[in-house]
Order: C-alpha cells, then sequence, then structure tokens
C-alpha cells in the first residue's frame, strides 16, 4: 500500500500552501508523489461547451483526455470513493500520497494551525496527528512534533525516515477491481517472469520498461 498522508486544517489556513513548499523537499530526493485534494461540496473541472463536455451531457460515464505529456479522466460515480481505494486505483508509481483534507480519516495527519483562524486545532493524539506545523504556541499537545510554517524540509525529513527510507519499489501491482493485491516476493516473481517470459515469443516484443496489462474477467452472457 502507498503511504498516505493527510494535510488538514481549518479552511484558509494554509494547506495548499505548505504542501507547495512540502513537495519539492519530497521530490527534490527523488520520490515520486502524488496528490489528491478533498472537496466535500462537490467539483466541476469541464466546461460548458468543451468537447468532453458534450461527451457527458451525451451519456458518456467516463471521459478520458489525452495529449503527449499529460491525461486526465473524468468518471461520474454513484458516491465517494474511499481515499485508499481511490490510491490504489490511480497512484500505481508513487512513492507517497499527500491528500489535502481528510480529517476524519484514519490516515496519518499533518495539521496546518494558525491561532487567528481557530481556537484549538483539530486533530489530537487519537486522531493520528503525526506533526504540528504552526508559527504559534500551541498547549495541550505534548509529544507531538511540531514545525514552522517554513520547515517543510523538516517535515519532508519526519515523512521520509517514517514511510520512505528504504522503501522497496514493488516490481508487480496487482489490481482486483481497483483493489491492491498483496503479493509476496515469490509470487511478484513468477508472475512476472512468466508475464514476460510468454510475451517475449511473440512478434513485436521488446523488452519495455514498464507492462500494463488489464484483463476483464466476466461469465459469458
Amino acid at each position: 500500500m502507498i503511504p498516505i498522508v493527510c494535510i488538514v486544517g481549518t479552511s484558509n489556513v494554509g494547506k495548499t500552501t505548505f504542501i507547495e513548499k512540502l513537495l519539492p523537499e519530497l521530490t527534490g530526493r527523488g520520490y515520486r508523489v502524488g496528490t489528491v485534494k478533498h472537496d466535500v461540496h462537490g467539483f466541476e473541472m469541464d466546461r460548458e461547451g468543451k468537447d468532453t463536455w458534450r461527451h457527458r451531457q451525451a451519456g458518456a460515464q467516463a471521459i478520458a483526455i489525452s495529449s503527449p505529456v499529460q491525461m486526465a479522466l473524468i468518471r461520474s460515480t454513484s458516491g465517494e470513493i474511499p481515499l485508499d481505494e481511490l490510491v490504489s486505483r490511480l497512484f500505481w508509481t508513487e512513492d507517497l500520497v499527500l491528500a489535502e483534507g481528510f480529517k476524519r480519516l484514519h490516515f496519518p495527519k499533518i495539521e496546518v494551525f494558525r491561532a487567528n483562524m481557530s481556537e484549538k486545532p483539530l486533530c489530537g493524539p487519537g486522531d493520528n496527528l503525526m506533526a504540528l506545523v504552526s508559527d504559534d504556541a500551541v498547549p495541550g499537545l505534548d509529544g507531538t512534533p511540531r514545525f514552522g510554517c517554513d520547515d517543510a524540509g523538516l517535515v519532508a525529513d519526519l515523512i521520509e525516515d517514517r514511510f520512505l527510507r528504504g522503501r522497496k519499489q514493488p516490481k508487480i501491482a496487482v489490481h482486483l477491481d481497483g483493489h491492491k493485491l498483496p503479493l509476496n516476493d515469490f509470487v511478484a516473481d513468477f508472475v512476472r517472469g512468466g508475464i514476460c517470459g510468454m510475451l517475449s515469443t511473440l512478434r513485436g516484443w521488446s523488452p519495455p520498461r514498464q507492462l500494463d496489462i488489464h484483463i476483464r474477467l466476466e461469465e459469458d452472457a
């Protein structure tokens, strides 16, 4: 499971600003980092009249747009997808995911706090709070590491020590209906070697850096 760290705090406290400081610290160390932004009110990425908007109005449940340098996917859902499932579906090659918001979930949290925005932090020791980021004195959180708002490098040290240092990048990832299947080294090597061995006999094969295979398993109608 890719580590998930939630950056939490009250509205307009500076969560996004701190993530903007934290990301270069982590990516500069060679880690691949993804982010998820939580929006309890819903959001709209499409614009009326655009081709993708017209596709959705015509009935498409999932719309992808692709270019040589990036891609995006908009998919209709019947409800909010759990954060761990969202990460397992979308973030296959990242070393870490920073999630902005999700303060009620059980994942490790770093709270950004400003005394002029609220009387006390949202989280306590029982909320899986791993650090507090604030330039203000905050009583009642003894034992919780504290950092200033400009200490993104020190926060990156904490995240690296707890989740990333020595982390082994898996050779193979298998997802069952969006859920990542844990594999031990023997099974991973067997599946990887078996698949590559069979495909290597096909015309057009050349050793790739990454191989993506999607298998749809359904009973015959």
